[in-house]
């Protein structure tokens, strides 16, 4: 049995940046991740993060494109937090010495995204993400975090006695050992759960392990079925090409060759929210404007030298996946599933019904993004609730909230390496291969649970999923062994990305109306008085079944955030 003061699972950006108030406290502080810390999915992030820098900008304006950017389903105490704390979020990375782009007179480059009512995105290249994880990277290193790598979370430990959170169940991936690690208290930073979708952004570790561990352990989870489809994915890979590329000027045209946002955001035309976009995407496919399933990000006419300094990973991108120099051609895209608005509900501070457990990160529903997420506010999130949350989590501590180690019990462990031996030791015969239900699975939620909606289509869409749970109980695995067993890992996986489909579709179903990045064809506007309110699934245990209730979005009363018709 080991033990820690704090453990982090997931050491993205969130749990990095969560570590560093740990480790800076003076509390013996562990970071667990399935992966080395630099292949995390926060990595993948390009275009950059938002912040209201410039004395020209207020975070006051960042609050309310926010909050009309989520549909008005954001919790606006939670978004308030995050952009008046931005600034010096982003300033404390640029002191860490993350590089970021400059102006000529040394500050801080910042580029207009979808959205935004000033030109608040502060910017790596098109490499944010690697360029801030990486710094990230460096202070945990200095400050000597200690760093569980290639360990996978299976399980969430309680104390019997009071609820409380009381450490994780944890497979050391190298020797197929379950081990138990105590801690005082929990961060959930595990990312999102994109891999429901067969075409999507995301790193193959993106399978909400957290989420649905989380939801298993007795938290709730929350807007399930709110899932951002990014509008520029590439056509065959999925892959993503940064909105920042609209911010420098790219515009979107279809098979025509013709551009076509003005008729559906006639101001922000590309620079519209991601949900907006995404839709007129579609509707251009369906309408028979696209060409083998895509339309197209036309980047010509800015030129080599800007493409070459401000582009340099887009252009390798779609040279290396689709065969097409953007300098000469225009990029094939369509919408892919991107993002994940929903996840395990927290209050504003990051801790979740269940004491001594957080969560922060995309992994997280706090929520700053409600119904749809805006640009570069992902990177925010993950740097102001890391620090927030972090914060939080040292203030228990200190203070005695959870000053001694609580008990857990030794069953739940042995739980977890029952349900090991039992895959191992299952045949072949009558049984599943988990690659196979995997396919299943999220061409299901590819085919009934996209841009756009329809009850029919989500009854058959969930139908299938509970097919698919159904026979996953006869799963078996090929490979036995002991060690890097990633047979075993993705078998685990897969367990988790079918809870969360369920919770998603359901969350879906009952959502009659038309907000953000859910759109139901029979639904077609926004209903606030019915459904300003957030989806909450929870685990029935007894029936093995993600139930949905609901609870009331956290608003401030101010009139600024009255809501009214969202136009681009």
């Amino acid at each position: 049995m080991r033990q820690h003061d704090i453990v982090i699972v997931g050491a993205g950006l969130a749990g990095l940046r969560a570590a560093f108030e740990g480790i800076t406290a003076g509390l013996d502080t562990a970071v667990l991740t399935k992966v080395h810390p630099l292949r995390s999915h926060s990595c993948a992030a390009q275009g950059g993060v938002n912040a209201a820098i410039n004395p020209n900008d207020n975070w006051e304006d960042h609050a309310y494109d926010t909050v009309k950017g989520a549909d008005w389903l954001g919790d606006e105490d939670a978004i308030e937090i995050m952009c008046e704390e931005a600034p010096q979020a982003v300033l404390d990375l640029d002191t860490m010495g993350a590089p970021f782009s400059r102006e000529d007179d040394g500050t801080l480059a910042q580029r207009p995204f979808g959205g935004q009512s000033y030109a608040r995105t502060a910017y790596a290249a098109d490499r944010t993400g690697h360029a801030m994880l990486h710094t990230l990277w460096e202070q945990a290193i200095k400050l000597g975090t200690h760093i569980y790598q290639e360990w996978q979370m299976l399980h969430i430990l309680k104390d019997p006695n009071t609820g409380r959170c009381a450490g994780v169940v944890a497979y050391d991936i190298a020797t197929g050992k379950v081990e138990t690690i105590l801690a005082k208290t929990v961060l959930i930073a595990t990312g999102g759960y994109g891999r429901i979708y067969a075409s999507n952004t995301n790193a193959m570790i993106n399978t909400g392990d957290g989420v649905a561990l989380a939801l298993k352990a007795g938290a709730h989870a929350a807007d399930l079925e709110f899932v951002q489809f990014h509008p520029t994915g590439l056509r065959n890979s999925g892959i993503l090409i940064s909105e920042g590329v609209r911010g420098e000027g790219a515009y979107l045209i279809g098979a025509d060759g013709k551009r076509f946002m003005q008729k559906y955001a006639p101001n922000k035309l590309e620079l519209a929210s991601r949900d907006v976009v995404s839709r007129a995407e579609t509707m251009e496919i369906m309408n028979g404007n696209g060409k083998n399933g895509a339309i197209f990000l036309d980047v010509r006419h800015l030129g080599r030298d800007i493409i070459l300094e401000r582009l340099p990973q887009i252009r390798q991108l779609s040279i290396d996946f689709e065969g097409v120099d953007p300098i000469n051609e225009p990029i094939p895209v369509r919408p892919t599933c991107h993002y994940t608005m929903g996840g395990i509900r927290t209050n504003k501070l990051g801790e979740t019904y269940v004491p001594g457990l957080f969560a922060a990160g995309e992994a997280a529903c706090v929520s700053v993004h409600g119904a749809n997420r805006l640009g570069a506010n992902s990177l925010l999130e993950t740097i102001v609730y890391g620090k927030v949350t972090g914060k939080e989590m040292v203030r228990q501590i200190q203070e005695g909230t959870t000053r001694e180690f609580p008990t857990y019990n030794r069953e739940d462990v042995l739980i977890v390496e029952r349900k090991i031996a039992e895959l191992k030791a299952r045949s072949s015969e009558d049984g599943y291969r988990q690659a196979d239900l995997r396919e299943d699975l999220t061409q299901a939620m590819q085919e009934h649970v996209g841009v756009f909606r329809e009850e029919k289509s989500l009854k058959k869409g969930l139908k299938k999923i509970l097919d698919i749970k159904e026979k996953y109980k006869k799963l078996y695995i090929d490979d036995k062994s002991e060690n890097f067993n990633t047979d075993l890992l993705t078998a685990l996986e897969l367990g988790n990305l079918i809870a969360l489909a369920e919770g998603t579709v359901r969350s879906a179903l009952a959502r009659e109306e038309s907000r953000g990045a859910h759109s139901r064809e029979e639904f077609t506007t926004r209903d606030d008085k019915k459904w300003m309110k957030h989806s909450i699934v929870k685990w029935n245990h007894a029936t093995d079944e993600a139930e949905v209730d609901y609870e009331p979005v956290r608003q401030l009363g101010k009139e600024r955030y009255k809501p009214v018709e969202r136009t681009y």
